[in-house]
């Protein structure tokens, strides 16, 4: 089965590397695909890489094409020969066995038809970014998502948690899926569409035991304020497309903080009126 794992980028170059590092120790190194989203470095950066294939991607407004950009991605992978198509954010590094998990269920009973999950261990500050011998050593699998044990699939997974760190599916899957919706720009919701796509077209998500990637650490903030418009925008993007609003709990935070409300209508900016 001929892998291509494919990855967006915008920065992180050092994240970047550090990926590049652990899919090149791989037994059978795959074929990456980078996205570049308005990110000049990148091809540089990879110019003697020959793993590597190079597409560019233009940002508008500032606000970065996640969906769009992984459908580029895949449509060059699937270009190349792909058989199975892996998406792998740019923080995530691949366990060791990730492709081969990722790959024997694929070519499991219905797992050619399916969304495949692995667990993903958020790094800790002090783990850095841990050579490729060192990193199953910090396998902590993140509790908010099912971890299977190793060899064994979780079929019938909640929609709900699907997420676009690291996933599998077939090329039939992604086309019966058609991709991420590319309404959304910026941050936050685009993958929780997509599980949502996937359960209105009856494509079970499979958590695959053993398929680990590592989220090298970086900081965030929790809610994410720095992406407020971002979210607000996209929470209204997926509320017209399912009427349901995603991310509450960080709606709700913002709420909180008074950095924004809902009007009985929308989630808008600004702290509620005092009555």
């Amino acid at each position: 089965m001929r892998v291509t794992v494919v990855t967006i980028a915008a920065g992180r170059h050092r994240h970047l590397l550090a990926q590049r590092e652990h899919l090149r120790a791989l037994p059978e190194p795959p074929h990456h695909v980078v996205v570049a989203m308005g990110d000049p470095e990148i091809p540089r950066l990879l110019d003697d890489d020959p793993g590597t294939e190079v597409v560019e991607v233009p940002v508008v407004d500032g606000r970065l094409p996640l969906g769009e950009a992984r459908n580029v991605g895949a449509a060059a992978a699937l270009a190349g020969g792909a058989e199975l198509l892996v998406l792998l954010d740019v923080d995530c590094l691949p366990g060791p066995q990730l492709l081969e998990r990722y790959a024997a269920a694929a070519e499991s009973p219905g797992g050619s038809a399916s969304l495949l999950c692995g667990p993903v261990t958020y790094l800790p500050p002090e783990a850095g970014s841990p050579p490729p011998g060192e990193l199953a050593a910090w396998t902590r699998p993140h509790p908010a998502r099912p971890a299977p044990a190793d060899g064994t699939l979780l079929r019938g997974g909640d929609h709900r948690l699907f997420w676009s760190l690291s996933f599998a599916c077939t090329p039939a899957t992604w086309q019966r899926l058609g991709g991420f919706c590319a309404d959304y720009d910026g941050y936050g919701a685009e993958d929780t569409d997509l599980g949502m796509v996937a359960r209105r077209e009856g494509v079970d998500v499979v958590w695959v035991g053993g398929a680990h990637a590592y989220h090298q650490h970086h900081r965030v903030s929790s809610p994410p304020v720095e992406h407020l418009d971002d979210i607000l925008r996209n929470a209204a993007t997926y509320h017209a497309r399912w009427d349901s609003w995603p991310m509450e709990g960080w709606l709700e935070e913002f709420d909180r903080l008074g950095l924004a409300h809902h009007d009985g209508t929308a989630w808008v900016r600004g702290p509620r009126r005092q009555p």
